[in-house]
């Protein structure tokens, strides 16, 4: 008998720790873009926003974040919402991420 284990908030913040802006070398959660993850019964739901409103890379980040929750085992759904409330800012950027950027 196998028993299916729950996919956690974690795993899903791991896996968006491979979701890059193609312009930043720093991935989507420690630029601090990840706002919110709600996981329930294979649901993820994903809050996020950018660094600017206009960035033409937005859809290309969300889908990115998308595809690769949705290879997590045990997801069925994913929905990433692009948010701008409240508006990103620097001091969002996790310690990690200030170190990959020069900004310790």
């Amino acid at each position: 008998m196998t028993t299916e284990q729950e996919l956690t908030k974690d795993e899903v913040i791991e896996a968006l720790k491979e979701v890059y802006d193609p312009e930043i070398p720093v991935n989507i959660v420690d630029l601090g873009l990840v706002y919110d993850i709600e996981v329930s019964d294979g649901e993820v739901a994903i809050e996020m926003t950018l660094t600017a409103q206009g960035c033409g890379m937005g859809p290309y980040i969300a889908q990115q974040a998308e595809w690769r929750v949705a290879e997590l085992p045990g997801v069925e759904d994913v929905e990433v919402e692009l948010v701008w409330d409240p508006p990103w800012s620097p001091e969002l950027i996790t310690e990690d991420g200030k170190r990959l950027l020069g900004l310790d």
